[in-house]
């Protein structure tokens, strides 16, 4: 591993820049997921030395520098997430933001809530079950609905329930409304990501008080639900958070969930530009379903990177941050790195067949330990919840009508710009 730190006592002198580097943010939010792969293509060994955010910056990519990103002894989370996406995506206080033995704890339990195979399954069944439910009513509508917005809606009914915080009667599409902004304006100026802070301080509102609730005794809700284990949830130092970051990590569970919408999205893409999947799919091979979800994840876009913070002086392969300065991973590029993936443009789920992925090789949603580091908890939920929604998208009778398909990739998160129109017949149904 070639990177160097200060405080391990390396000899390896930190490079000397000549020049102040410029700030490249407002490159970065110009040009969304084609800024950091198109740098890291011509830099030397996937590290670039760059600034973002008025802060010297470090990219990296590939396996080992996944490895050396979710190391604590170099790499801290505290004080990395910038003010909009704590305000937008994450909430204050969240687990994102936690290092040690306080993000431990913390993360502890989002892993007894997000990863038993049997707490999994029910979340399954509730979300199929509101996905059937939610076919029934396209047939009967006579015409064309947006896959994406009904996905939402399908996803905010079955993890409220499971959850067990339904959300008031009439409001499930309100509150899909504001779970999807949250992910929708967090990486952007302007309208979107005013929506977002105005959606998280009434998710927080609603939340709150539920807890405090919980917590006094005036709202019994079952033991294992998760409402119950994060009302009641202790801190290291056995400190229980104040109602509020509380429903903070609420919705770091209902949040993550819905997003699972722009892949559902993504899967509506993909069987409409690759058909043949779609038998594969409707034949219920489960081999070929975890393949299919597994290149949706690598191939379409999410989340272009993720950052933290330089705990000390670093160099990696030549290029050097300080301390306190930004080191990003680069999500997208390594995903569609060519050195990982053969044809990385190529929508191919059979290279999941031939060979499965290795854990810091395909890393939509992290890398690194699940159980340990910031990897996300809730991946095998994703996994899942795709696996089981895609073969019943594959197996409803529908047409897709003339709209754009078009996905921009300046536009973070993205998604198709129609979110995926489509026609039920009027006997389509779910198995």
């Amino acid at each position: 591993m070639r990177f160097s730190s200060r405080r391990d006592g390396h000899r390896e002198a930190m490079p000397h820049h000549r020049r102040p580097l410029l700030d490249r943010t407002a490159l970065l939010l110009a040009e969304g997921y084609a800024w950091l792969p198109d740098r890291m293509r011509r830099a030397p060994d996937h590290a670039l030395h760059t600034r973002v955010l008025g802060r010297q910056a470090l990219a990296l990519r590939g396996p080992e520098a996944v490895r050396f990103f979710y190391d604590e002894r170099y790499v801290h989370r505290h004080g990395a997430v910038p003010e909009p996406v704590l305000s937008t995506l994450f909430g204050h206080g969240a687990v994102h933001t936690l290092d040690g033995e306080e993000h431990r704890v913390r993360k502890r339990m989002f892993l007894s809530l997000l990863t038993p195979p049997d707490r999994v399954a029910d979340l399954v069944a509730h979300v199929t079950a509101a996905w059937d439910e939610a076919v029934e009513s396209w047939a009967r509508r006579r015409g064309a609905v947006v896959l994406f917005d009904e996905a939402a809606q399908v996803l905010t009914a079955g993890v409220c329930r499971w959850a067990g915080v339904p959300p008031e009667a009439g409001r499930v599409a309100a509150v899909a409304r504001d779970l999807v902004a949250m992910v929708d304006g967090f990486a952007t100026l302007g309208p979107r990501h005013w929506r977002a802070r105005t959606a998280r301080r009434r998710c927080e509102k609603w939340l709150a008080p539920l807890v405090e609730d919980v917590r006094s005794g005036a709202l019994t809700v079952p033991e294992d639900s998760v409402l119950a284990a994060v009302a009641r949830h202790r801190d290291a130092g056995d400190r229980m958070p104040g109602p509020r970051t509380a429903a903070v990590e609420l919705l770091n569970v209902l949040r993550p969930t819905v997003a699972i919408a722009w892949y559902v999205a993504f899967a509506g893409h993909a069987l409409h530009r690759w058909p043949a999947n779609r038998d594969r799919l409707r034949e219920g091979d489960a081999e070929y379903t975890t393949a299919f979800v597994h290149e949706l994840r690598r191939f379409y876009p999410f989340a272009p990177f993720s950052g933290g913070r330089a705990a000390t002086g670093l160099s990696w392969r030549g290029a050097a941050v300080p301390a306190g300065g930004v080191v990003l991973l680069d999500i997208y590029g390594q995903n569609h790195d060519p050195g990982l993936w053969g044809d990385p443009y190529g929508f191919r789920p059979g290279r999941f067949l031939e060979r499965p992925p290795e854990r810091d090789e395909l890393i939509p949603q992290g890398g690194g330990d699940a159980s340990a580091g910031h990897r996300c908890p809730g991946e095998a939920i994703t996994v899942a919840v795709l696996e089981a929604l895609a073969v019943r998208l594959a197996r409803l009778d529908y047409r897709v009508p003339p709209q754009d398909l078009g996905i921009p990739l300046r536009r973070v998160p993205s998604r198709p710009r129609s979110g995926v129109l489509i026609e039920p017949a009027p006997s389509a149904g779910s198995p």
